[in-house]
């Protein structure tokens, strides 16, 4: 066997093309480590890890006019994994210069958090092209490892805001790790009854009588799935990392770290039909429903805004999961499609909140109570109004990007005959508007006698920005991104 043969497969230089955005972000893990090592420049760190983030969204857009690339043994960089590459370079760039901000003032070293968000990218990237179990559980816990330090990261200053993040970090290292083997134990089970680690596997599982052994993997997969999107009822960690976290590590756990695990799902669903075996449908199915309602019922109960938006993510998982559903049904490319364009509204929406609440914080205080953003609208207008879009957008309004999303998740739920999740979809979504106004409602009172000055920050409100007029780009004229997504479809 030489070097570049694997199991049969013949690695040729012309096989490195599809994988040059994930070489992109590599070799810029390896230089900004090693310039921190050589001298520590946070604005040299910075700058390098957008440009390297940049280069490797630019590679990834180019490559996805280009035909599709035969699948190697542990990955398939095909146009679908090159969107998604796309997406997630481009929101670790939005982390980065948000975190620029909240960062200004830390009273520690600021440049391994770059290092940390390019490698938790790197695994996030690595999980948008898996085909094989074996780089899922290397994506994946690249993924991880490295947020538990962004979580963690500010447990040195002396600040008192930082009281909650190494706790956050703990509560998320913890059931991330039994979520681990929880896929491990699965995956060797599978492995057992087929005698291999590929998705394609899959299809070699007995669906007839006697299938104890295919359903508990698949199960044991499904609840490790589970808790990294924050499903109920394994959401529990959700709220308080969410809350305990620096802000900008919170948008990323908020945003790459759930659309990473939710790209392989997809790519799972889709590609083997063995899910569709009964009890694992009833499952999801089942998932979806709590999640729906418990997520929006509990976030009535909040008064910070973090915490709102943690129980909102378990909502939206459940929503998105209701495609999830309709493919093991439908046979056509909707379900695909409707997830798509539902996650790139999800990850612009939910980075477009935390960013206001980045700009709004610091290492030293997070504003994340509604009472914090009394009288906004009076003091900062813009950043109200983007804030105000990104809330409704999350309720899926009309004219913004999350209305669509919620279009397409109903259209795929139709064709398959959901009925009782489209019913919890539209009521969560009526409760969702409430807890979502709320915030807009606080945000229109007069401004307190006692409210401290605001600060500034060019790069965040720049990220700002740019994520509101996507929300409402693609809520007036979405036809553009659509046929987008029907490019892409699995």
């Amino acid at each position: 066997m030489t070097p570049l043969e694997y199991a049969g497969y013949t690695m040729t230089s012309g096989d490195l093309i599809p994988l040059l955005p994930l070489l992109a972000v590599t070799a810029s893990s390896v230089w900004v480590m090693m310039a921190i090592g050589v001298k520590r420049n946070y604005p040299f760190i910075l700058g390098s890890t957008v440009a390297g983030l940049l280069i490797a969204a630019l590679l990834a857009m180019d490559l996805l006019s280009g035909s599709a690339p035969d699948p190697m043994p542990l990955l398939t960089m095909d146009a679908y994994a090159q969107f998604f590459t796309v997406l997630i370079c481009a929101l670790a760039i939005g982390v980065s210069l948000v975190g620029h901000n909240y960062w200004a003032e830390f009273d520690d070293q600021r440049e391994e958090f770059l290092l940390l968000l390019l490698l938790a990218t790197l695994g996030a990237v690595v999980l948008a092209g898996a085909n094989h179990f074996a780089s899922l559980l290397l994506g994946l816990e690249t993924l991880s490892m490295s947020l538990y330090g962004m979580l963690a990261y500010p447990v040195q200053s002396r600040r008192a805001a930082n009281n909650h993040a190494l706790e956050s970090a703990v509560k998320y290292l913890i059931l991330s790790a039994v979520s681990t083997a929880m896929i491990l134990f699965g995956v060797a089970l599978i492995y057992a009854e087929t005698g291999s680690l590929s998705f394609a596997g899959l299809e070699g599982l007995p669906a007839g009588p006697g299938i104890g052994f295919s359903v508990v993997a698949l199960l044991l997969i499904s609840a490790g799935v589970a808790f990294k999107l924050s499903l109920f009822p394994f959401h529990i960690w959700t709220p308080d990392v969410y809350e305990g976290a620096p802000a900008p590590a919170t948008a990323y756990l908020a945003t790459i770290g759930k659309i990473a695990v939710f790209i392989v799902l997809l790519r799972v669903v889709v590609e083997t039909r063995t899910l569709g075996i009964a009890p694992v449908v009833i499952v999801f199915s089942l998932l979806a429903l709590l999640s729906i309602i418990a997520g929006n019922l509990l976030a009535l109960l909040q008064d910070n805004v973090k915490r709102i938006l943690a129980y909102s993510s378990i909502a939206h998982m459940g929503y998105l999961l209701i495609a999830i559903i309709a493919a093991f049904y439908a046979e056509g490319p909707i379900s695909v499609e409707a997830v798509s364009f539902y996650l790139f509204a999800y990850v612009v929406m939910t980075l477009g909140a935390f960013s206001i609440v980045s700009l709004l914080s610091s290492d030293a205080l997070e504003r994340d109570s509604i009472a914090d953003y009394q009288g906004l609208f009076w003091r900062r207008p813009w950043l109200a109004a983007a804030f105000t879009a990104m809330l409704l957008s999350l309720a899926g309004i009309p004219l913004t990007a999350g209305f669509i999303g919620k279009f397409y998740l109903v259209l795929a739920g139709v064709e398959s005959g959901l009925w009782l999740l489209l019913a919890a979809l539209i009521v969560g979504s009526g409760i969702g508007l409430y807890y979502y106004l709320r915030i807009v409602y606080r945000m229109l009172l007069p401004e307190p006698a006692d409210a401290p000055e605001l600060r500034q920050g060019s790069a965040a409100f720049s990220v700002v920005l740019v994520l509101f007029a996507l929300i409402v780009l693609f809520g007036v004229y979405p036809a553009s991104l659509m046929s987008l997504m029907q490019g892409i479809a699995l």
